[in-house]
């Protein structure tokens, strides 16, 4: 409810823009509407998301609301019983940059003539507690580590790629990075948790270096609660010399990861460092099952994520309905993805053969970023018309995962919609989800 404008003009437009309000939330029915700047919230000044969780908790609420250069003070209520948030969506905030030059930057790699957001290098530690993103903690002011501290922003994710300091700062290309372990200290007596990450580079972290790092991050365990080893992703058009990680390589680093969980496991019941799926599929190892990722800390990151789709697939029954329908119709469905993963879709793409539902899957390689990026995520509209061109017919429906997809929900990296590959090929192009649930339900729902 409103509990009185005080007409006063907003000075120097403070808060932050509310971008929408839930229907039925706790926010609409005080009255507060998208396009509404958030000032305060019970006197405490809001400039991001992160303070409006923070300073949002108590069940009476007395928010300054900046509206058509008036400020008022809006009143909300919640009852004891009432659950979920306020229903309140900010703007995103402008995410501070990255100020390295680490010789494995993906972004660095990219060629010219996408999306500016792909572009963006984002090294802020609030992307890293809201979403999961890496942070070098490079660029952290003091205020930011006070916030971090006083706020309990609780897991961080760090990439740390080694704790040899002078090998660290070759690899992000600054000499102005301090010691990774003295920042975890900082964070681990503060009781802050994080997750880590080691970009394994070929000739600079692997080894003997690559012990090191697993050892010393283990010293702070459990605020350190996961290490992941992900291979270097290396496109066509990195400018920089940078060994590949191949299939030695990627072996010797799961021999190194499995000693250390062996270890872990006795001491602790958990393997807290883990191979990303990309090493195994390298070394030509079997991935290991589901259980073995614990409560997947690091599935994000490509950590886990091929086992949980393979559990998953085995879980799915086909209803009969859906497969005397499959049967009927004269419809061929068509997907596709990376390299890399195809091998583990076409097994579940042959357990839906058997109850008549027929699903072609097609490998596509990436000629856009080059051969060597084999994830199903970055492939591109034109690479995925050009490997089906002529393979495809009137009849067929293709499903495209939706992983390959962005931003707008129907655009690939390089700006090809769904529209322009129906167009192209001449048939469906349907977007779903990237889970063995979400391709037979979309099965059922087109026939």
């Amino acid at each position: 409810m409103f509990t009185g404008g005080s007409g006063k003009p907003v000075k120097g437009n403070p808060g932050v823009e509310i971008e929408s309000v839930a229907a039925g939330s706790s926010a609409e029915r005080a009255g507060l509407l998208a396009g509404d700047k958030l000032i305060r919230v019970n006197g405490n000044k809001i400039k991001d998301a992160i303070d409006l969780m923070f300073y949002s908790h108590e069940p009476d609420l007395n928010f300054t609301v900046g509206r058509k250069g008036a400020r008022m003070v809006i009143s909300v209520s919640r009852s004891r019983n009432e659950t979920g948030g306020l229903g309140i969506e900010l703007k995103t905030f402008h995410t501070k940059s990255c100020r390295n030059n680490c010789v494995f930057c993906f972004i660095s790699q990219l060629p010219k003539g996408l999306r500016k957001s792909l572009y963006v290098k984002d090294d802020d530690y609030r992307m890293s507690f809201l979403y999961g993103n890496y942070i070098t903690m490079t660029n952290l002011s003091p205020q930011e580590r006070e916030r971090i501290v006083t706020q309990r922003l609780s897991p961080l994710y760090i990439s740390v790629h080694s704790t040899n300091t002078a090998i660290r700062n070759k690899m992000l290309g600054t000499q102005a990075a301090p010691n990774i372990l003295k920042d975890i200290r900082y964070l681990v007596d503060k009781k802050i948790h994080m997750h880590t990450q080691i970009v394994l580079c070929p000739g600079y972290n692997d080894g003997k270096e690559l012990e090191k790092t697993i050892s010393d991050l283990y010293r702070f365990y459990p605020y350190v609660q996961s290490m992941a080893v992900v291979p270097v992703g290396l496109t066509a058009y990195r400018k920089k010399t940078l060994k590949p990680v191949d299939k030695d390589d990627a072996v010797r680093a799961l021999d190194t990861v499995r000693k250390f969980q062996n270890r872990f496991r006795r001491k602790h019941g958990e393997n807290i460092v883990y191979g990303a799926d990309e090493l195994y599929i390298k070394a030509g190892a079997e991935l290991p099952p589901l259980d073995y990722y614990g409560e997947l800390p690091q599935i994000e990151n490509g950590v886990g994520m091929v086992s949980l789709f393979l559990q998953q697939a085995k879980k799915i029954r086909v209803p009969q309905a859906l497969q005397q329908a499959a049967g009927k119709a004269r419809k061929r469905f068509v997907t596709f993805t990376g390299v890399s993963f195809h091998p583990y879709l076409s097994r579940y793409a042959a357990k839906l053969a058997k109850a008549g539902i027929e699903i072609e899957v097609f490998p596509v390689e990436n000629s856009f970023f080059g051969t060597s990026v084999t994830v199903t995520g970055l492939l591109t509209g034109r690479d995925v018309i050009k490997s089906l061109s002529g393979v495809v017919d009137k009849n067929d429906v293709i499903l495209v995962p939706d992983v390959v997809l962005r931003d707008e929900g129907d655009m690939f990296l390089d700006n090809i919609s769904l529209k322009d590959i129906e167009e192209v090929l001449a048939v469906p192009a349907v977007a779903i989800p990237s889970t063995p649930q979400g391709i037979t339900d979309a099965v059922s729902a087109l026939l």
